[in-house]
């Protein structure tokens, strides 16, 4: 009897032995049996949305000298950006900012004191519009402003482009075509067929400068100094082989 038992413990375990490696020959058939490809999205285009800021700026020993000088500054800026060509709307001053500077005044090496030198009084100011070309011309020829005592400092333009989710799902189904071709390519030369996918990761979202100066980055390059820009995005796609 427990001869019985101990050769039928050791049959089951023969059984499941089988099993279980049949099991892993299968699974490891499978794996095998597939292919992973990368399909690439790409498209370059024109930014159609500007950004640029600026900033006036005065100094006064007299504080409500200081907001005169500036409320003028404000209203030639706001004048020459106007016959321009450019609307009003188009256009925001931020508050303006009053600080008082000091200076340290030292005697024979030694310090004595904070002495009042005078106000600085800055506003900044924005210019959005989707007239890039009218923005880039206001903004080289704006220091002009200098000849008539108004202080101003700009600074480079960003640009931007306001069709971006449009733009992203064609790079998307632009990326999935170009999976699907690399992936039957490689099928067909192998003598077999393409199957279904079995899983799809898409990468990070690229903007970069269209000359392709930029260089990737992990999280996702998001380029907004130059106009002309290039859109890229990949998919790592595993599909079945028949």
């Amino acid at each position: 009897m427990n001869d019985l038992l101990k050769y039928g413990i050791i049959g089951l375990s023969v059984v499941l032995f089988a099993y279980i490696i049949g099991k892993a020959f299968t699974y490891r058939y499978r794996i095998q049996d597939t292919v992973v490809v990368t399909g690439l999205g790409e498209e370059a285009f024109t930014s159609d949305l500007i950004v640029w800021k600026g900033q006036i700026s005065v100094k006064d020993r007299d504080k409500q000298s200081g907001y005169n000088k500036i409320a003028n500054a404000h209203k030639v800026v706001a004048n020459y950006l106007k016959s321009q060509g450019l609307p009003e709307k188009a256009v925001t001053f931020n508050f303006v900012d009053s600080r008082e500077r000091t200076y340290s005044k030292y005697e024979e090496g030694k310090y004595v004191g904070e002495y009042f030198l005078d106000y600085y009084l800055t506003q900044d100011f924005t210019v959005e519009s989707n007239d890039v070309e009218l923005v880039e011309n206001i903004s080289r020829d704006i220091s002009s402003l200098l000849s008539r005592g108004i202080d101003i400092d700009i600074y480079q333009p960003s640009y931007y482009y306001t069709k971006l989710d449009d733009m992203k799902q064609q790079l998307i189904e632009n990326a999935s075509k170009d999976a699907l071709e690399r992936a039957d390519n490689i099928a067909k030369n192998a003598g077999g067929k393409l199957g279904k996918p079995v899983s799809a990761r898409l990468g990070v979202f690229q903007i970069t400068d269209a000359l392709g100066e930029d260089e990737y980055s992990y999280g996702g390059a998001f380029n907004t100094s130059s106009k002309e820009k290039k859109g890229r995005i990949t998919i790592k796609v595993e599909y079945r082989l028949k």
